[in-house]
C-alpha cells in the first residue's frame, strides 16, 4: 500500500467482524457482547489470519469509555452522587479490600512475590465501566436507586485505581527506590492535591463556562456545530483531566457530562453522542478479545478457574453482604453484586504497569485477561438470572417492573409516550381539561414536568412490554406516541397492539416511509408534522386571499 492504513484497517476489521459475530450471537439468542469478544479474538495476534493493531484498538476503546461515561454523567446529577455516598464510598473500599486479599492469596499460592500478588488482587477488584453501564442501560436501571449506587460505587473504584496507578511507580520505580517512604507519601499527597484541584476546577470554573458554551452553540442554529461542541467538550475535558490532573479519562468525562446534565440541553447532547458511543463501546469489547491468548485456558486451567471465581463469586458475595449490611433490600444488593462481577479496562492498565515495573509476572497479566474475558461473557447470564430471581421474589400477581417509581398500576384512559416539545403540549391540553393521563417518559426532568402538570408518570422505556403494562395499556382506550424516533415508535405500536387489540393508537411521523411503517404495525392514525404545518399555512394563506 502507498501509505500506512493501520488505523483504517483496525476500525474496519474491528467493526466488520464484530457485526458478523454480533449478528450470529443475536441469532443464537445470546448476548451480543459474546460476539464482539470473539471478534476480537479472531482479529487478534493469537489467531491466524488478519491481525489488527492492538495499540490502536486500545486507544479507540478508550474513546468509547470516555463517551459512555460522558453520557452517564449527563443523566447523573451531583445530588444523585451525594445521595449514595454513605454506601458507595465505604462499600467500594471494603469490597476492593476483600477482592485484593483474595487475589493476593492466589498469587502467593502460585509462588509470586507479595508485591506482585497485591497488584494482581487490585486488578481483580475493579469492575469494567463499559460492561457495568451497558448492563444497567440495557435494563433501564441507570437512574434507579440500584443504578445510582452501582455508578457511585464505580466512581469510588476509579478514584482508588487512579491512586494505585500513581503510587505503583513511586513504590517500585526509580523515584520509590530513591525516596523510600518519604517518596511514597509525597506521591500520595500530590495525587490528592491533583484530584481535589480537578474537582474544584470542574465545579468552580467549568460549571460556569461549559454550559454557556453549549447554549451559545445551540442558539447558532447549527446542528453540526452543536454535535461538534458536545464531542469536543467530552473528549477535551477527559483528555485535559488525564494530562493536567492525572485522573482517568473516564472520571474526567463523567464530571463533564454531570455538569452539562444540569442544563436544559442535556437530552439533546445525549442523543448527539449516542451513535458514536455505541460504535466505540463495541471497539472496547473487540480490544479485550484481541488481548486474549486462548492457550492460557489449556496451559493453566486451575489458576484461570480460581481467578474467575474471585471475580464472579468472591467480589459478588462481598458486595452483596456489604449492601445488605447497610440496610438495603436483597434485590438491590443482588443487582449491585452482579453489576460488579467482572473486570475491564482499569485492570488491563494496572496489569500492564505491574509487568512494566517487573512487579507482576507476565503470567499474572494473562490470568487477568482470561478472567476479564470470561467474566464479561458470564455477566449477561448472571444479570438475567438475577432479574429472574428478583421477579420471583416479588409478591404474587405483581407485574415485573423496569421503572424507577414504585407506583400502582394506572387506569387512565389515555396513555402518552414522550413529554418533549410535542408531548408537553398534548399533556397540558388533556390535563387542563381535567382528564386522566398517564405519561411514560425516560428523562427525569421531563417526567417531573409531566407530574407537575397533573399526569401520572411512569419513568421507564416504553419499548418494553412490562412498562406498557405498568402504564395500564391493557385497559386504556387511547395511546398517543409523541416521540420523534420512528423505529422506537414502531416497536411500541407493535407491542401495544398485541397487548390491547381494541386500543386506538395515534402516532407521530416525519416521513412517508414512517407513516407507512407505523400503519403497517397497527397505528390507527399517523400525524406527519410537515403535512399538518403545510395544511395550516395554506389555510392561513387562503383566508388572507379571500
Amino acid at each position: 500500500m502507498p501509505h500506512d492504513t493501520s488505523l483504517i484497517g483496525t476500525i474496519v476489521a474491528g467493526l466488520g467482524v464484530a457485526f458478523l459475530m454480533g449478528a450470529l450471537a443475536h441469532r443464537l439468542r445470546i448476548s451480543p457482547i459474546a460476539g464482539y469478544l470473539l471478534a476480537g479474538v479472531l482479529v487478534g495476534p493469537f489467531t491466524p489470519g488478519f491481525v489488527a493493531d492492538t495499540g490502536l484498538a486500545l486507544q479507540l476503546a478508550e474513546i468509547g469509555v470516555i463517551l459512555l461515561m460522558f453520557g452517564v454523567g449527563l443523566h447523573f446529577s451531583l445530588k444523585d452522587l451525594l445521595s449514595v455516598r454513605r454506601i458507595a464510598v465505604p462499600g467500594a473500599i471494603l469490597q476492593i479490600a476483600v477482592a485484593t486479599a483474595l487475589g493476593t492469596m492466589l498469587g502467593l499460592w502460585l509462588g509470586w512475590s507479595v508485591a506482585g500478588s497485591v497488584v494482581f488482587g487490585l486488578a481483580l477488584s475493579v469492575a469494567s465501566t463499559v460492561v457495568l453501564l451497558r448492563a444497567l442501560q440495557a435494563r433501564n436501571m441507570v437512574e434507579t436507586e440500584k443504578g445510582r449506587i452501582a455508578v457511585g460505587w464505580l466512581i469510588v473504584e476509579d478514584l482508588v485505581m487512579v491512586l494505585a496507578l500513581v503510587l505503583l511507580p513511586a513504590l517500585f520505580g526509580d523515584r520509590g527506590d530513591e525516596g523510600g517512604g518519604a517518596g511514597v507519601l509525597q506521591s500520595a499527597g500530590v495525587v490528592l492535591v491533583k484530584v481535589v484541584g480537578f474537582v474544584a476546577f470542574m465545579f468552580l470554573i467549568a460549571r460556569r463556562v461549559l454550559p454557556w458554551v453549549l447554549h451559545w452553540v445551540a442558539h447558532s442554529g447549527s446542528r453540526e456545530l452543536f454535535r461538534l461542541a458536545v464531542l469536543a467538550i467530552a473528549l477535551g475535558v477527559a483528555f485535559g483531566a488525564a494530562v493536567i490532573f492525572d485522573v482517568s479519562f473516564a472520571l474526567g468525562a463523567f464530571f463533564a457530562g454531570m455538569i452539562l446534565g444540569e442544563t436544559q440541553l442535556s437530552r439533546r447532547a445525549a442523543e448527539e453522542t449516542l451513535p458514536l458511543r455505541d460504535a466505540f463501546a463495541v471497539l472496547f469489547f473487540v480490544s479485550v478479545g484481541m488481548l486474549f491468548d486462548p492457550k492460557v485456558l489449556i496451559e493453566q486451567p486451575m489458576p484461570v478457574i480460581a481467578t474467575v471465581a474471585i471475580i464472579v463469586a468472591g467480589k459478588s458475595f462481598a458486595a452483596f453482604a456489604l449492601v445488605r449490611a447497610f440496610g438495603h433490600k436483597s434485590q438491590t444488593a443482588l443487582t449491585i453484586s452482579v453489576s460488579l462481577a467482572q473486570i475491564g479496562e482499569f485492570s488491563f492498565i494496572l496489569a500492564g504497569l505491574g509487568v512494566g515495573l517487573n512487579v507482576l509476572p507476565e503470567t499474572g497479566r494473562d490470568l487477568i485477561l482470561a478472567g476479564s474475558l470470561l467474566s464479561i461473557l458470564l455477566n449477561p447470564i448472571l444479570f438475567t438470572l438475577a432479574v429472574k430471581r428478583i421477579r420471583a421474589d416479588e409478591p404474587a400477581g405483581e407485574a415485573p417492573r423496569d421503572v424507577e417509581e414504585e407506583v400502582p398500576a394506572c387506569n387512565a384512559g389515555v396513555v402518552l409516550i414522550g413529554y418533549g416539545r410535542v408531548g408537553s403540549h398534548i399533556g397540558s391540553l388533556i390535563c387542563g381539561r381535567g382528564e386522566g393521563l398517564t405519561v411514560i417518559e425516560d428523562q427525569k426532568d421531563m417526567a417531573a414536568a409531566a407530574r407537575a402538570a397533573g399526569a401520572t408518570v411512569i419513568v421507564g422505556d416504553a419499548t418494553k412490554e412490562s412498562v406498557l403494562r405498568q402504564a395500564g395499556i391493557d385497559e386504556a382506550s387511547t395511546l398517543l406516541i409523541a416521540i420523534p424516533e420512528g423505529v422506537e415508535a414502531g416497536a411500541i405500536v407493535r407491542r401495544a397492539r398485541a397487548i390491547n387489540p381494541k386500543l386506538v393508537i395515534v402516532a407521530r411521523a416525519h416521513s412517508d416511509e414512517e407513516v407507512t411503517d407505523l400503519v403497517r404495525r397497527g397505528a390507527d392514525h399517523v400525524v406527519m408534522a410537515e403535512r399538518e404545518t403545510a395544511s395550516r399555512m395554506a389555510e392561513r394563506a387562503m383566508l388572507t386571499l379571500a
